[in-house]
């Protein structure tokens, strides 16, 4: 069943460093690309305007920022904890200025283009995020293109966890549920699956018994799909190549994945989440 178109066109606030994409004067996520830092989105509102469903530096993980990417051994270098745990051999990120969105109605496209470099400066690669946006109404979609250039050769290390997260306000009475059927945490942990999807109550939501969620997607051409899983304890997700073993990347090569994530109101309602899947997939 689609659901219903949004009531407003998007609109956006651009500035170098951060991008806010707005539905009727109310903010639906913000793009940050500060210089010199990670890149990241946060805030994510409900689609319905209560409640955020993103969480910035928590104090139990500071180097998570909403809906980030990370890896933790790139050719050795950490993309991870951003040197927040004194480690040598994190690297670091370097955001360009970030241009003007595209509006097209009820869809929103932007671009993020960073280089990762070496403790000490040494490029590595050249990542570029394309974001498209769409506005549904009662839920929207956040596809992403994730593409790594390598400026030099790579090898990507296996390791339990990396790739594209998303940290939810943790809350002890969230469920999570996979396209596998796992129901939680601990048996969806590198389980392969389509999708995930996560849902819990969020401490600033009225409506709906607070709760709200959402889905992070594979797409059926992506290497290792369906991928398997990072799912934390406290329902933080992402689909990890790197958990399937090591990769290289030849210098001048690179590779693209496609993500999309479906953000909802109230409780996960797994038929929307397929049909999202289908629209993503063909």
């Amino acid at each position: 069943m689609n659901a219903p178109a949004a009531s407003h066109s998007l609109t956006a606030v651009h500035q170098s460093d951060r991008i806010a994409i707005r539905r009727g004067g109310r903010e639906l996520l913000v793009q940050n690309a500060r210089a010199d830092h990670r890149p990241f989105i946060h805030p994510i509102v409900a689609p319905d305007g209560d409640g955020i469903l993103t969480e910035n530096a928590p104090p139990h993980h500071p180097w998570q920022h909403g809906l980030y990417v990370g890896l933790n051994d790139v050719d050795g270098v950490g993309f991870w904890t951003e040197g927040l745990t004194n480690n040598p051999t994190d690297g670091s990120f370097h955001p360009r200025p970030l241009a003007r969105p595209t509006i097209n109605g009820n869809s929103a496209s932007w671009a993020v283009v960073s280089e990762w470099r070496r403790p000490g400066g040494a490029p590595l690669l050249t990542e570029t995020q394309s974001w498209t946006l769409h506005d549904r109404g009662t839920s929207f979609e956040l596809d992403l293109e994730w593409t790594l250039a390598a400026l030099v050769p790579l090898t990507f290390g296996e390791f339990s966890y990396g790739g594209l997260f998303v940290r939810m306000p943790f809350r002890e009475h969230g469920n999570v549920i996979t396209s596998e059927g796992h129901a939680d945490c601990a048996s969806a942990e590198a389980q392969r699956a389509r999708w995930v999807a996560i849902s819990m109550p969020l401490p600033d939501r009225l409506a709906a018994g607070g709760i709200a969620g959402l889905a992070m997607m594979d797409h059926p051409s992506n290497p290792e799909y369906p991928a398997p899983w990072r799912v934390d304890g406290q329902f933080g997700i992402a689909p990890s190549r790197c958990i399937a073993g090591a990769w290289k990347l030849a210098a001048g090569t690179a590779t693209t994945s496609r993500l999309r994530i479906f953000i909802h109101n109230g409780p996960t309602d797994t038929a929307a989440v397929e049909e999202s899947w289908a629209r993503f997939a063909c």
